[in-house]
């Protein structure tokens, strides 16, 4: 099976729903009319084609490599991929171009980062990774450490990594051990161990930059006294080349169920030198520049896993045959019928379709209000924006991976027996998806951001602004017999949203344990939310292409798993609302002895 990269999917939302060429007189946005934004998809899906694809099984079988010394090396292939991933200036799409970066907006970036996570998820690991680091750094770094660090970093020739776990602490960062000590020259000796480091030790780049984590000797307890250093694996010299070794070394790469291709470190820190990224004692809110973009990023792996399992499955079941079509042979000639033509198997394909096309629009229309937050010049706009961002992060991240999954799982039972062999790429693109539920804050830590944190935030405005524009769309198409079922669908898991808000707010302060236990329901109402109004985005984009005279068969498909995503879909919403509603008391009853 090869995998097709959807440059079509992605054209019509920058295009026809997002429509970004209306923004072409912001940074960014100026530089990348539809023309040059499609030529460069078109090569982004021709080296994900061509180039990382054929690398997924490779990483998947071989895995990486610890020798003796600490070194790793990557599985075949990925260092000559690498080279073309640099050359093709790949890594430096959505970098600031002080800093040798093409400035792209990140809605662009995006395309490419399902692409190449899709293609070969445990590669594209490596340049995702490298981002953060850089990111953190024009957050926080010194304008010398951002000389140094961020040309080398955007153009992916030297790699980079989050530093965060320890063995007794993963979500909860105030538990963490690794100190610094002053070395009094102003750098600090980082002394701790790390685990679950991806992209830890490899041998793509020649350096590789540790964005870690560690207490400064005498701060304050919790997380409130964290600090984020920059610990090089090679010092660089006086001239930004990588110098003498630091004290910073591979102990061992972690036996993992999936993402094989990936590096996968316990990183050792014994007295190695770090440089201290901003203030003492703020490095988590830093690192959570970092982890932010981790989340959406994580959120788009399992959309691109879902995508390429979905791809895989729809192949094997127009090939396959198998007994026939209950209403009578479909392939009369053949000894039985492809299996696509079963209910129960087309159910799984639409499933996922509906959901990947809905979930991609809902994670490029939150990239791009993150754009605005950065690049528009009002104030409301970039306020919107950056409220968005917020509410919607953890909402990407934890909706789109669980799908991600189910739809990879369901992509295995299309295939039969043969999807449980290692014949065909079912179990690795199951195996690969797993992880992305856990790593960056679990999905369940991030169901209690959401109800926690994220709706409180500002007094409610985020989820307020949000309700208000769905209530203007529908409001506004409300006459539009051509949208009739999608402005209907939207305007009943909105009032669903709405009814489980309320309920949140009138019980979870009362009882904390009822906002707990009802937070991942709510987490995924709020996904369907999305969803829904995002369809009805799309259905309104394609319909008015069509009244347009445009015959391209791509508009009435897109109607058609639309109209599935309403019916078929969108009910599960009504469960969620109602097991949001029993409370903490389900949850709780049982005595923990008793488990």
């Amino acid at each position: 099976m090869t995998y097709r990269p959807p440059v079509r999917e992605h054209l019509f939302l920058l295009r026809e729903v997002l429509e970004i060429e209306t923004l072409s007189n912001l940074p960014g946005f100026a530089e990348a009319p539809m023309d040059v934004v499609e030529q460069i998809l078109d090569e982004a899906a021709r080296f994900c084609a061509e180039v990382l694809a054929p690398l997924n099984t490779v990483g998947d079988k071989h895995g990486c490599v610890r020798g003796s010394d600490g070194s790793v090396t990557t599985p075949p292939g990925f260092k000559e991929a690498y080279r073309q991933l640099v050359e093709g200036g790949w890594p430096a799409l959505g970098a600031e171009p002080a800093y040798g970066g093409q400035g792209l907006p990140s809605v662009v970036n995006l395309a490419f980062s399902e692409m190449s996570s899709a293609a070969n998820m445990a590669f594209a690991m490596y340049p995702g990774l490298t981002h953060g680091a850089y990111s953190a750094i024009l957050a926080g770094g010194s304008d010398a450490q951002k000389a140094l660090y961020l040309p080398r970093l955007a153009s992916g020739e030297w790699g980079g990594t989050m530093n965060l776990t320890e063995p007794q602490c993963g979500t909860d960062l105030g538990l963490i051990r690794t100190k610094a000590v002053p070395a009094g020259d102003g750098t600090y000796l980082i002394s701790g161990q790390k685990i679950w480091i991806s992209s830890g030790e490899h041998d793509l780049t020649e350096n590789i930059v540790h964005l870690v984590l560690a207490r400064i000797e005498g701060a304050p307890e919790g997380t409130r006294g964290i600090s984020l250093f920059i610990v090089p694996k090679f010092i660089p010299d006086a001239e930004g080349k990588p110098g003498r070794r630091n004290a910073v070394s591979c102990a061992g790469l972690e036996e993992k169920m999936g993402i094989h291709g990936n590096a996968t470190c316990v990183i050792s820190h014994e007295e190695s030198v770090g440089w201290l990224v901003g203030e003492e004692n703020r490095g988590l809110a830093l690192m959570f520049v970092m982890m932010n973009e981790a989340r959406i990023g994580v959120g788009l792996q399992g959309l691109a896993q879902g995508e390429a399992a979905y791809q895989a499955a729809a192949a094997f079941a127009k090939e396959r045959l198998q007994m026939r079509a209950l209403t009578g042979p479909k392939n009369p000639t053949g000894p039985a019928d492809p299996i696509i033509v079963h209910p129960d198997v087309r159910r799984m394909l639409m499933d996922a379709r509906a959901v990947l096309e809905g979930g991609r629009a809902l994670i490029f229309w939150t990239a791009l209000h993150g754009d605005l937050a950065q690049r528009h010049p009002d104030e409301a706009v970039r306020r919107k924006g950056e409220d968005y961002m917020a509410l919607l992060t953890p909402v990407v991240k934890a909706f789109l991976t669980e799908k991600g999954f189910v739809i990879a799982s369901d992509a295995l039972q299309v295939h039969g027996g043969s999807g449980f062999t290692e014949h065909f790429p079912a179990s690795q693109y199951l195996r690969d998806s797993r992880i992305t539920l856990i790593y960056e804050g679990t999905n369940g830590v991030q169901a209690l951001d959401l109800v926690g944190r994220k709706l409180a935030q500002n007094g409610g405005r985020a989820v307020m602004t949000f309700a208000a524009e769905v209530d203007a769309f529908v409001e506004a198409n409300r006459v539009d017999a051509a949208l009739k079922p999608f402005v209907e669908g939207l305007a009943a898991v909105k009032a669903q949203l709405q009814d489980g808000t309320m309920w949140l707010m009138q019980n979870g302060l009362a009882n904390p344990d009822n906002a707990g236990a009802a937070s991942m329901d709510y987490l995924r109402l709020f996904g369907l939310t999305g969803l829904a109004y995002m369809w009805a985005l799309m259905a309104k984009a394609a319909n008015g292409r069509i009244a347009a005279g445009d015959g391209d068969p791509f508009y009435a498909a897109k109607l058609v798993v639309g109209r599935y995503f309403i019916e078929r879909v969108l009910p599960d919403a009504g469960a969620h609302l109602a097991r949001i509603k029993t409370g903490a008391g389900p949850v709780m009853a049982l005595a923990a002895e008793a488990f």
